[in-house]
């Protein structure tokens, strides 16, 4: 009965559980096909979506736009990096070598161009070095003309002669002196300080082995009379700044009220001497002057402004082409600068200008003021050396030096360059400077050739001492005179060759955005003018200044006065 029982509570249980999983396994049946009609309908829906739209595409002109403003970013941080690291590096150079007892003196005479040059090129490492100057800065002439009617600013074409001395391997004393002696057979030189503060010692004498004099020259006036007291000279930087103030002083006077008519065109005249390219230049900045800024702020005085070039020669800047010397005057003829050729100034006076006319005639002009840029002629000291060698120095221009710029008669320790010598080359910076640079090089093959001669005395020395000795190997007796045949060699490879100038192009301002330039192309000359050649012209003079700080204030200047003109008030 038990087991009747428990198999019935068994079948029950067994049917329990069958009927349990049925409902489980329809649930997933129905999930699956609830599920797979859902993913149906959502693919039908999605396919019935249409898809998003593409973005537009860049147009290539928005592509070029943006790598051109990254590329110029990028360009100018590299710039702004690059300026920075350089100026830096100019304002602090590193250590420099002591003086050294053992090597041989040089005394540098004067910082003009020649001097200048010498020392950018000069391995101080093969010498000691002095260099003697009234100034102790290195002028850029060439400039000088704009800085006299305010173009540039004084301080923007000067350069500190330590800057230059300061970044040579081996220090250089510069001394701020004007030296009055030159001692050719004692090899000495004196020299005293001129300026206005002096103390306990301001003359003093130093001994040389070598002397490079490039002292440079002073104003040639032919002695006629007035020229000293009552003209202004172009030599100088106080010599531009003197111009400025009193031109500035000529126009205010003019402007006084109540000035009589007749002595407001005497004021407003201005007579600059020399036809050379400082002349031309002058004549060419004051007339910018005038057409620029003038006008603006004097417009009562600035069409009764006169400017007058007058010229000993036949014409004007005879170192250009015949072409460019036309072009130079029919420029001037439309800016109304007055040019008088063949004529000569016989005297100076406070008032006026004495001039003799070409059919000889002496004629008296009422001026304002007359600029001086004619001619140059040898210092005191410079004569005084040539008259210590009466028989070999016996030119009136200069120094007479050799083809290797030695001073003849000096027996080879002078070496004369510059303004200063009589030779067959124009008296220019570019030639100044070529030759600076000649006498560095060849002061270096010689330091060369000095330190081989005893470098061969020495192991000829060694060599004959060897030779004496027992103990002495076959080898090292070998080696010293394998030693002594190679600095031989090297020896008889140093040959000092001598100067040759090398003509780069004559440039010229003339006003008016407009410049000429004489140019050595192929086997003849180029010669061109106009607006592109003045650009040329600022171009060149600015890569030919000494520093990257010259650089930027001289181009600085020229963007202020193109933006805001140039400067009417004085001091």
């Amino acid at each position: 009965m038990h087991s009747i029982r428990s198999r019935a509570i068994a079948r029950s249980l067994t049917q329990a559980r069958i009927s349990a999983r049925i409902p489980t396994r329809a649930l997933v049946r129905r999930g699956i096909a609830t599920n797979t009609s859902e993913a149906v309908t959502e693919s039908t829906t999605a396919s019935s979506i249409p898809p998003p739209p593409q973005p537009p595409r860049q147009s290539k002109w928005r592509n070029f736009l943006q790598i051109l403003g990254r590329t110029t970013l990028i360009t100018v941080v590299l710039a702004a990096g690059g300026f920075y690291y350089v100026t830096q590096k100019e304002r602090h150079p590193g250590a420099q070598m002591p003086f050294d007892p053992e090597k041989k003196t040089i005394v540098v005479l004067g910082s003009g161009w020649g001097a200048t040059s010498l020392l950018s090129t000069l391995d101080t490492a093969d010498y000691n070095v002095v260099v003697i100057s009234p100034k102790n800065f290195f002028l850029f002439t060439p400039l000088l003309p704009s800085v006299a009617v305010g173009t540039l600013n004084p301080r923007s074409i000067i350069q500190p002669t330590r800057y230059i001395t300061r970044h040579k391997a081996r220090q250089v004393s510069v001394i701020e002196a004007e030296a009055t002696d030159v001692d050719p057979v004692n090899k000495t030189v004196t020299f005293i300080d001129n300026s206005d503060i002096k103390g306990a010692v301001s003359s003093t004498t130093i001994s040389y082995d070598y002397l490079v004099y490039g002292v440079g020259a002073e104003v040639q006036t032919f002695n006629i009379p007035g020229v000293k007291e009552h003209a202004c000279f172009m030599k100088e930087l106080a010599d531009a700044e003197r111009m400025q103030r009193e031109f500035m002083d000529c126009v205010e006077t003019a402007a006084f009220p109540g000035q009589e008519a007749k002595e407001i065109d005497r004021l407003l005249h201005m007579v600059v001497v020399g036809g050379g390219p400082t002349g031309v230049e002058l004549s060419g900045e004051l007339h910018d002057f005038l057409e620029d800024d003038l006008k603006m702020w004097y417009p009562e005085l600035a069409g009764k402004i006169r400017i007058t070039l007058v010229e000993a020669l036949p014409s004007v800047l005879p170192m250009f082409s015949t072409q460019l010397i036309k072009y130079t005057e029919s420029t001037f003829k439309e800016s109304k600068i007055d040019i008088l050729t063949k004529t000569m100034v016989k005297a100076v006076k406070e008032k006026a200008v004495v001039l003799q006319m070409p059919d000889k005639s002496v004629v008296e002009v009422p001026c304002g003021m007359v600029i001086w840029a004619a001619g140059n002629k040898g210092r005191k000291i410079t004569q005084d050396l040539m008259a210590k060698m009466p028989t070999v120095q016996t030119n009136r221009r200069g120094i007479e030096v050799d083809d290797f710029m030695c001073m003849k008669g000096a027996g080879g320790s002078i070496f004369a360059i510059g303004d200063c010598t009589a030779t067959s080359y124009a008296p220019t910076a570019q030639v100044a400077s070529q030759q600076g640079a000649y006498i560095a090089r060849m002061l270096h093959q010689m330091a060369k050739r000095d330190a081989l001669v005893e470098k061969v005395g020495k192991l000829e020395r060694i060599g004959a001492a060897l030779g004496t000795t027992a103990e002495a190997t076959a080898e090292e007796k070998a080696r010293i005179n394998e030693e002594t045949e190679e600095a031989r060699r090297q020896l008889a490879k140093i040959k000092l060759r001598p100067f040759h100038y090398s003509h780069q192009g004559s440039l010229a301002y003339i006003g008016s955005d407009k410049a000429i330039a004489d140019l050595p192309f192929m086997n003849g000359n180029f010669a061109s003018g106009g607006v592109a050649t003045y650009l040329f012209w600022r171009s060149a003079y600015l890569s030919t200044l000494f520093s990257l700080r010259n650089r930027t204030l001289v181009a600085t200047d020229w963007v202020k006065v193109k933006l805001f003109g140039r400067d009417v008030s004085r001091e």
